[in-house]
């Protein structure tokens, strides 16, 4: 992925399992953020391609991505979760509906008439999650969820987060909390440079990483 002539990320050759929840892990500046871009469609690759298990018109169609700082409408919270399906075509009353069921499983039951832009943070980021995951999808990409949020809000997060896993949806997030990663990672990309330099089961990695850069980052150490 090259941007202005600069190579941003790669060269990069991975393959993910159909289910789990994927840490990408790494400094800030490693290349996250830009990879969870590239295979969610966002951005494309200078040379090389993303595949699916599908056609990839219909991948994505089964995928969500949660932004790091989501984008607030100027409507209430109920009608910006069901903006997410008006736009595929449902119907305005059973769009209200599905939005509030989707707000009470994220903890957004109270504010359901609220303006969304009014919410703290943590309720930002829970509108969002409950936007993407009205949808359904298979695979959802989250690029650092929980970085602006205190520790409550962020222990809420994770327990969405590790529901949807258990009803099977692919999570694939981006973080540099270490310790977010050892609770949630079913497996783990440790990016630096823009290369994915380690990528292994979180119980192997966290107990014994591979490479000297992961044990360097996970040892508390400064890498670039």
């Amino acid at each position: 992925m090259k941007r202005r002539g600069v190579q941003l990320i790669g060269p990069i050759n991975l393959d993910l399992e159909a289910d789990g929840l994927t840490i990408v892990l790494g400094p800030n500046g490693s290349g996250k953020t830009s990879l969870l871009r590239l295979m969610h469609g966002l951005e494309r690759p200078a040379t090389g391609t993303v595949n699916w298990a599908m056609p990839d018109s219909n991948a994505r169609m089964h995928q969500a991505y949660v932004f790091q700082t989501p984008t607030m409408m100027r409507r209430s919270v109920t009608d910006c979760i069901a903006y997410a399906l008006t736009v595929m075509g449902a119907k305005r009353a059973d769009a209200r509906r599905g939005a509030q069921d989707y707000a009470k499983r994220v903890g957004l039951g109270h504010v359901l008439d609220r303006p969304a832009g009014v919410l703290s943070g943590g309720e930002k980021q829970k509108l969002a999650l409950a936007r993407a995951l009205i949808r359904q999808p298979q695979i959802l990409f989250l690029d650092e969820p929980c970085a602006n949020l205190d520790g409550r809000a962020t222990r809420e997060i994770e327990t969405i987060l590790s529901e949807v896993r258990a009803q099977g949806t692919r999570i694939v997030m981006a973080t540099h909390d270490l310790g977010q990663a050892r609770r949630l990672a079913d497996d783990v990309l440790f990016m630096l440079s823009g290369v994915v330099h380690e990528q292994s089961a979180a119980g192997q990695f966290f107990a014994t990483p591979q490479t000297a850069t992961a044990k360097a980052f996970l040892g508390g150490q400064i890498v670039e």
